[in-house]
């Protein structure tokens, strides 16, 4: 029997596909041009994964080690999954998973979101 495997990020991160290297263009026609490219390595790409946030200290009296206070509150990130974000690339670190490379991205690492606005009619 084959398991499956699932990713999980955690903490403040983000897993981010990158769009095409090659390509000055982001996929939501957000142009870099080459000097800014280079000179920062701004890269961009979709988020596929979004960790829960930033751990918030225990204001219990339980001991933050104890098995017992398994009640962790985290504040939540800006960032969501879909977003397509332009980040720093020397915050992020490359993985490669089932062969398709992803960045690893901290939220303070992340310059810019550009998410699709959604209309809801009342």
């Amino acid at each position: 029997m084959k398991s499956k495997k699932k990713i999980i990020v955690i903490g403040d991160r983000v897993l981010v596909e990158p769009d095409d290297l090659t390509d000055q263009k982001t996929k939501a026609g957000l142009y870099l041009p080459q000097g800014v490219a280079a000179k920062e390595q701004v890269q961009s790409g979709t988020v596929v994964l979004v960790g829960p946030g930033i751990p918030m200290p225990s204001m219990s009296e339980d001991e933050p080690w104890d098995d017992n206070s398994r009640d962790i509150k985290y504040m939540p990130m800006q960032v969501e999954e879909g977003d397509h974000v332009i980040f720093l690339s020397r915050a992020s670190h490359k993985v490669e998973y089932d062969d398709k490379a992803y960045f690893i991205v901290p939220q303070s690492g992340i310059l810019m979101l550009i998410r699709d606005e959604m209309d809801f009619d009342l």
